[in-house]
């Protein structure tokens, strides 16, 4: 039997076989002329993986990132070398700093966020990548080299005889953004439709959560209906991405006024085109997740266009209990508690941690805008001199800044209906559901809690109910799939007898 000793001394350098030093670990980025002839400001990237048949740019997942590097470049000219090594200014790095990346058999691919108007960076059309490259295991005697030669294409919503593209320039949003800014809708047509061309139909608006489009509605073939008095409805996808994340449909200082744009802008013309029930009994609004905050955000701003809301899972809808961090408390820290302990994000059932708030945010960090953090500070708060959203908390610290807070009481759901319930009680009579699982995946259910505890205070008729043993994942069942659309139908037909 060897000796301790020698038994270690073999360990460690098997181990640093596998671990290239700071000064080995580079990579040499160009970009082709042939697809961006102009210098380059902007954000460069390195991204990686081990998984084969899967290219690094299609990353990172949530909740295991695999290492990524990114630094902003200034007027980079077009086939000139960009050296990324661990010394480079202003590197950033996940989830390790560069020297501390493993080496074994990683696959690597740079790119380029060529149209910061998109949300996301490796799929983002009109953004630049490279073809993957296989890292080699042992240490590299020169930099890695990745050219950038290839553009993410350009989308469209394929047409199918039930499936329809619903887009309407906006001149609000166009004149916020200085560029032509289009709301855009799958629309999703009833079995019905084309054989009854008298017949109108109640229509059902759903909002993506957060990464979703109007891409997710897209179907070859109509939604079989099983609704009391037969009723079918047109089904809307709405698309809610925009370049920091998810807008909401909410009017903000930093998105522009979308809430309006969809009412005043787009609806019009939708109703002109599709032969819908234009009354707010036959408009309903529903969503999961974002699209849960969306759904209620659009029913509560716009009581008599909308007639009634069917909410799953909403993102904080009380910001005292902003995923269990209470953004009104003096001393309150995003990253960590009173006790020091690090915040979690994300679990696994009730107390497997998942994901942790600092990583969660040093990954949007490294990433750019268009990450779920920075999307809520761009719907919720106020817009900084720099022109981006005003931070709610310090990036390295987590102290949150209270003016910012402050500014966040205007989205506050629960203190807009308890602040104006007298005006808007009545309109939303009959028209608030709300299903939350007890053991949200992103700790939700605080807040929802604390919105139910305020509306049942006030007196209203709203439903909001908490399903035992269920997630963010697993609530939106079959069953509760079928109940909504029936409790729709059934609001419809009673709206028709009115």
């Amino acid at each position: 039997m060897r000796p301790l000793t020698t038994c270690i001394a073999i360990i460690l350098y098997l181990m640093s076989s596998l671990v290239v030093s700071a000064a080995d670990w580079r990579f040499e980025l160009r970009f082709d002329k042939k697809i961006q002839p102009e210098p380059f400001t902007g954000r460069v990237y390195v991204f990686t993986t081990e998984k084969k048949d899967f290219e690094p740019r299609l990353g990172p997942n949530w909740f295991a990132p695999e290492p990524i590097c990114a630094v902003d470049v200034t007027d980079w000219q077009p086939d000139d070398p960009l050296l990324i090594s661990p010394s480079m200014p202003g590197l950033l790095t996940l989830p390790r700093p560069l020297e501390e990346w493993p080496v074994v058999a990683r696959r690597v691919q740079a790119v380029a966020r060529f149209d910061p108007w998109e949300r996301t960076v490796g799929t983002g059309a009109a953004n630049g990548f490279s073809t993957v490259v296989e890292v080699p295991a042992e240490e590299p005697k020169e930099p890695i080299r990745l050219t950038i030669d290839q553009l993410v294409p350009s989308r469209s919503l394929n047409e199918t005889q039930w499936t329809k593209l619903c887009e309407v320039r906006s001149d609000r949003l166009s004149e916020f953004h200085r560029r032509n800014v289009f709301v855009r809708a799958a629309v999703h047509l009833p079995a019905s439709y084309y054989d009854q061309p008298e017949r109108r139909y109640p229509v059902i608006f759903n909002t993506p959560g957060f990464g979703g489009t109007h891409y997710d509605g897209v179907r070859n073939e109509p939604i079989k209906e099983d609704n009391p008095g037969g009723v079918e409805f047109i089904r809307v996808t709405l698309d809610p991405s925009c370049p920091w994340g998810h807008h909401v449909f909410a009017d903000s200082a930093n998105n522009g006024p979308w809430g309006t744009a969809l009412v005043k802008d787009w609806l019009p013309e939708f109703e002109e085109r599709y032969r819908t029930v234009a009354q707010p009994h036959g408009r309903f609004v529903t969503g999961h997740s974002s699209g849960g905050w969306t759904c209620l955000w659009l029913q509560i701003m716009h009581r008599e266009v909308f007639g009634g809301v069917w909410s799953t899972a909403p993102d904080s809808i009380d910001f005292r209990d902003f995923s269990r961090v209470n953004i009104y408390r003096p001393g309150e820290n995003y990253y960590r508690t009173d006790a020091g302990h690090r915040r979690p994000i994300a679990r696994k059932g009730a107390y497997e941690v998942r994901l942790w708030l600092d990583d969660f945010d040093l990954m949007e960090r490294v990433l750019g805008h268009g990450g779920q953090l920075e999307s809520f500070e761009a719907v919720f708060g106020p817009r900084g001199e720099n022109g981006q959203p005003k931070r709610l908390w310090d990036r390295h610290s987590g102290v949150l800044d209270p003016a910012v807070a402050k500014a966040w009481e205007a989205y506050d759901i629960n203190l807009v209906l308890e602040r104006n319930w007298a005006t808007h009680g009545p309109k939303l009579q009959g028209k608030l559901h709300i299903f939350m699982g007890e053991h949200d995946t992103f700790f939700l259910e605080g807040a929802t809690r604390l919105v139910g505890e305020t509306l049942k205070r006030l007196g209203s008729d709203a439903v909001v109910e908490m399903h035992p043993g269920k997630d963010h994942g697993s609530l939106l069942t079959p069953e509760l799939r079928q109940r909504i659309r029936t409790e729709m139908a059934e609001t419809f037909l009673h709206g028709e007898k009115r």
